[in-house]
C-alpha cells in the first residue's frame, strides 16, 4: 500500500500499521472514533479525548517537545503528526524511527480527506466513510440555515500576553466563516498575529478561546476595558479541532449563534 500524506510525503506499507503513536490531540480522538483505540500505543499530554487514554497509553511529551527515546521504545509502525502542531525538526527526527504521516489542514474538505485517508491506512474504510458522510450532512444542513444570517465581525483570541488572534489561512478562520462570522484579522500579517488594544474598537464580538490559553470569566473584564464589542468565552476545541470533532461542531455553532442572538433582543 502506498499513501501520499498532506505535505506530499510518500509512504509505503507492506501491512496495515498496528502500533500507532499520535502526536496530535484531534487526530487521537479521530483514531478512537474509527475504532482504533487498541492500536494506539503513544499519545501526547494534550490528548484529552477520551480522558482515560492518557492513563492507559504511554505519554511521549507534548506537540512541540517529544521524548524520542520513549517513542523509539514503543516500536510504532506509524507516527501521526500535523504540520502546524508539530515542528519540521520533530517530523524529520521521527522519520528515522518509522513511517511518519503528516496532515496539513486549513479547510473542512482537507479534514474529510484526512478521515478517509486514515480509513485506507488502517483498514477502516467503512467507518471513515460513514463519519465523513455524517459530518458532511451536519455541515450542509447548517450552511443552509446560515444563508440569511448576519455576518458579524469577530476577533478570535488564542493568547493573553501578548494578545494574539487567529488570522487568515488557519483552520480556526475557516470554522469562524463556517459558523457565520467574519474574522476581522484575516488581512493582518501572520497566521496568529499579535494585536493592540486599539484594534479591538470596531469589532462586534471578541471570542476568548478555551485553548491554547485557557481564558476564563475573569478575563472578560480585561478585554471590555478596550472595546464595546461583546466578549464571549468559546470552546476552542470546536473551532480548532478537526477530524471527528467536526461531527458535533455545527450543533455547537448553532447553539452559540442562538445564545448570541437571544442576548441581543
Amino acid at each position: 500500500m502506498h499513501i501520499t500524506d498532506q505535505i506530499g510525503t510518500r509512504l509505503a506499507f507492506d501491512r496495515t500499521p498496528q502500533r500507532i503513536v499520535s502526536l496530535v490531540p484531534s487526530q487521537t480522538e479521530l483514531l478512537v472514533d474509527l475504532g482504533l483505540e487498541d492500536h494506539i500505543v503513544g499519545v501526547t499530554k494534550f490528548c484529552v479525548h477520551p480522558l482515560h487514554l492518557r492513563g492507559e497509553k504511554e505519554v511521549v511529551g507534548g506537540t512541540k517537545q517529544v521524548d524520542f527515546a520513549k517513542i523509539t521504545a514503543l516500536q510504532p509502525d506509524i507516527i501521526l503528526c500535523n504540520k502546524e502542531e508539530n515542528t519540521k525538526e520533530i517530523v524529520e527526527r521521527l522519520q528515522a524511527i518509522t513511517s511518519v504521516h503528516t496532515s496539513d489542514i486549513i479547510t473542512v474538505q482537507e479534514s474529510l480527506e484526512l478521515i478517509l485517508q486514515y480509513g485506507v491506512i488502517f483498514k477502516k474504510e467503512k467507518e471513515a466513510q460513514q463519519l465523513a458522510t455524517a459530518i458532511t450532512k451536519e455541515r450542509t444542513d447548517f450552511l443552509k440555515e446560515m444563508k440569511k444570517s448576519t455576518q458579524n465581525s469577530v476577533g478570535y483570541f488564542i493568547w493573553k500576553e501578548p494578545m494574539m488572534v487567529a488570522g487568515g489561512d488557519t483552520f480556526i478562520n475557516t470554522l469562524l466563516e463556517e459558523a457565520g462570522f467574519t474574522n476581522a484579522f484575516t488581512s493582518v500579517e501572520g497566521r496568529y498575529p499579535e494585536v493592540r488594544a486599539k484594534q479591538l474598537i470596531d469589532l462586534d464580538y471578541i471570542f476568548l478561546s478555551s485553548e491554547p490559553f485557557p481564558f476564563k470569566e475573569e478575563h472578560i473584564a480585561l478585554f471590555k476595558k478596550n472595546t464595546t464589542a461583546r466578549v464571549v468565552l468559546v470552546d476552542g476545541e470546536y473551532f480548532s479541532w478537526y477530524g471527528s470533532r467536526l461531527l458535533n461542531a455545527y450543533a455547537y455553532f448553532r447553539d452559540l449563534r442562538s445564545k448570541l442572538e437571544l442576548q441581543e433582543l
